[in-house]
């Protein structure tokens, strides 16, 4: 079928993106690497259980989860000196191989038969360490491809292409798991990386800046985030959805590791069950995120926090003791309720941002928000030990609830202050 073709079946906000050769060349790489990734979400925290030594499976769980993350918040401020000048492609394609070639050493450590837990978190830690400048060539592509207002459709567009994977890479995770290693999925995740570094690779008028300088389009060093975070300042309502993204993130963090244990533990199912749970999170992700284009019509704030306060509502069922087949419905309605976040907290920052001072206030952004997840997922491991994974689950969603009427109040609070035109 032709272009015109294919994309008559897309709603009509997403078929102008692939008039653009490029963005049609980028989509299915991307899409590629989102596979790998789904299917990761069971690999990586399963294949840490197998391996841990016994009675440590939290604490390694929480380490793997978060070295596959929370490094690249330090590559982001290390690296900046040598990277900062490099085109967005070529950081896309450099985080790309070296996510290639350390997580395939995961499966052949496997199956030399040497793959220690230290080893295993060393691996996954170093694979991560350039992810934000990864992450930053990705949207900047994005923004040199398309015009801006194609952007929320092309950013609704991708968010959401990620959140498919979440459908098929964690059931087909969890199928393959019965039958493989889940150190060869980590195997085929590093396979998504090399894709998708040789598709970049072929995108060479999308790797340059307009004005032909070849310098970084979204540069993520110390000092464009010191800088960013000074813009930042001078705006409070990005300031602040930039510090409830980075506590929502945080939260999300021990339910990430509470769950591969409540499947284990608590309901001693294996991981299909754990694929079925992220297949159908995924399934929601991609119908709340193809609707942000509609939210765009409703005040931005209160879309916002009600999404936060949803998302934690829909955990609040696994501490009740709920049957699985209630939670498995609970995180559904929550993918569909947190697809739509991504998509307009990145719009946000594009459209209330000036043009001269977007990549570097996006630097700040990424900056922060690299180290929220990982932060609380490290921590999930001791709380777990604590208090057992239907409870840390439980109290994730009690805690972002709470942000979101924090958040109501703080918003409120500030518009009986001053009264300006709302940025949100």
């Amino acid at each position: 079928m032709t272009p015109v073709q294919t994309t008559r079946f897309l709603p009509r906000a997403y078929r102008p993106l692939f008039a653009h050769a490029d963005f049609r060349r980028l989509l299915p790489a991307l899409a590629a690497s989102d596979l790998g990734d789904g299917m990761s979400v069971v690999a990586v925290a399963w294949l840490a259980i197998e391996i841990a030594p016994p009675g440590q499976s939290g604490m390694l769980l929480g380490a793997a989860l978060a070295a596959y993350a929370l490094p690249g918040a330090a590559g982001a401020l290390l690296f900046g000196r040598w990277l900062r000048h490099l085109p967005a492609g070529r950081l896309l394609v450099a985080d790309s191989r070296i996510r290639a070639v350390l997580l395939g050493c995961v499966p052949l450590a496997w199956a030399a038969g040497v793959l220690h837990p230290v080893l295993y978190v060393a691996l996954l830690a170093g694979s991560s360490v350039l992810h934000a400048w990864g992450n930053a060539g990705r949207y900047s592509l994005i923004a040199q491809i398309l015009p801006p207002d194609q952007r929320l459709a092309a950013n609704a567009l991708v968010s959401s292409t990620g959140s498919a994977s979440i459908i098929v890479g964690p059931a087909l995770a969890g199928f393959l798991a019965a039958v493989i290693s889940p150190a060869l999925l980590i195997g085929l995740d590093a396979l998504s990386f090399a894709v998708l570094a040789a598709q970049v690779g072929r995108l060479r008028s999308a790797a340059a800046r307009p004005d032909g300088k070849g310098a970084t389009a979204a540069p993520v060093d110390a000092d464009g985030s010191a800088t960013g975070l000074r813009l930042l300042r001078k705006q409070p309502e990005l300031l602040g959805i930039l510090a409830l993204t980075w506590f929502f993130n945080f939260l999300y963090g021990p339910a990430e590791v509470a769950l591969p244990l409540h499947v284990t533990e608590d309901l001693h199912a294996g991981a299909g069950l754990l694929g079925l749970y992220w297949t159908l999170f995924g399934a929601g992700a991609v119908l709340g995120g193809l609707a942000a284009g509609a939210l765009r019509r409703f005040p931005l704030w209160p879309v916002t926090l009600g999404i936060v306060a949803g998302w934690g509502l829909a955990l609040v069922p696994f501490g009740l003791g709920a049957p699985a087949a209630v939670t498995l419905a609970c995180f559904t309605l929550g993918g569909l309720i947190y697809g739509p976040f991504t998509a307009l907290s990145y719009t946000l920052f594009q459209e209330r941002t000036p043009t001269d001072s977007l990549t570097t206030v996006l630097a700040a952004r990424s900056a922060a928000l690299l180290t929220a997840g990982p932060v609380g997922t490290a921590l999930g491991g001791p709380l777990i030990a604590l208090l057992g994974p239907r409870q840390v689950l439980a109290a994730s969603g009690i805690a972002t609830v709470a942000l979101a009427v924090i958040g109501a109040a703080v918003r409120v609070r500030g518009l009986r202050r001053v009264r300006p035109p709302s940025l949100l």
